[in-house]
């Protein structure tokens, strides 16, 4: 698919950049990930782990650290799986591994089962599919695990983003029957920006959850919240990792989360 293979290169254009950073973050030995995020997974010290849309590796590296006996990140891109098996390599985590493959088609080359099913942060705008997209988390997914996101608000996606920052509210994008939005920059919050072409789709919460329920799972939890995981411009960070606008408090939601278990 067009629109895959160009994301799949816009990304590994940042690889090297996010290593570098990351490792520089990751050096502290401490755990680089939103409390919020944290506070959902709760205890999984002795869990196994598959991280989809790991990126570099920094998130799968902090999720070990929270006590995990396995952790393995999946990536589009050869160059991101190279420098997140380095970065591994790097703080000697010899239980966290790799894998590079479109998110949409692990079930072909991957069949080992995993106690959580993870992924986070900028992560389903980036795929055409959810459908398909659900049925592999299901097929990773141990009988007695469950699956859990966190990601950007599909309704926070429908505005201006650059109006946003100045306090205004302006439609912009479209929520239903979303065609992919074509963009030529990417990065800007780990590595400069790059000049390459970028494709993301904006999927409805009719669309994520029917996909989940679809696949066999049903759904424990949607939280919403009104912090995003990045500063999109004049807001303040409120906790690590964590921030808001100060002119939308409590009236948009930026972020939600949702845990899925196996339908009994």
């Amino acid at each position: 698919m067009k629109e895959i293979n160009e994301n799949k290169k816009a990304w590994s254009m940042l690889s090297k950049d996010h290593y570098e950073h990351y490792k520089k973050r990751l050096s502290d030995n401490k755990i680089h990930i939103n409390e919020n995020i944290i506070n959902e997974l709760g205890d999984i010290k002795g869990k196994s782990l598959l991280h989809l849309q790991c990126n570099t590796g920094a998130d799968t590296i902090s999720l070990a650290r929270l006590g995990l006996n396995q952790a393995v990140g999946v990536d589009l891109s050869e160059s991101n799986v190279f420098y997140a098996n380095q970065l591994a390599k790097d703080f000697k985590m010899n239980h966290v591994s790799f894998i590079e493959s479109d998110v949409l088609k692990l079930d072909e080359i991957h069949h080992e089962k995993y106690d959580i099913v993870f992924t986070s942060e900028g992560v389903l705008g980036w795929l055409p599919d959810l459908k398909k997209w659900a049925k592999v988390v299901r097929s990773m997914m141990k009988d007695d695990g469950y699956f859990y996101v966190y990601d950007s608000h599909p309704f926070f996606h429908l505005f201006d983003e650059d109006l946003l920052s100045l306090g205004e509210t302006k439609l912009k994008y479209d929520y239903f029957n979303v065609k992919a939005d074509e963009a030529d920059e990417i990065g800007g919050y780990a590595s400069d920006v790059k000049h390459a072409k970028n494709y993301w789709w904006n999927h409805s919460f009719s669309d994520i959850i029917n996909a989940l329920i679809e696949a066999g799972l049903e759904i424990n939890y949607l939280h919403e919240f009104d912090t995003l995981f990045w500063q999109n411009g004049n807001m303040d960070e409120v906790k690590p990792y964590l921030f808001k606008y100060k002119h939308f408090n409590n009236q948009l939601p930026l972020s939600y989360s949702i845990k899925a278990t196996v339908k009994r």
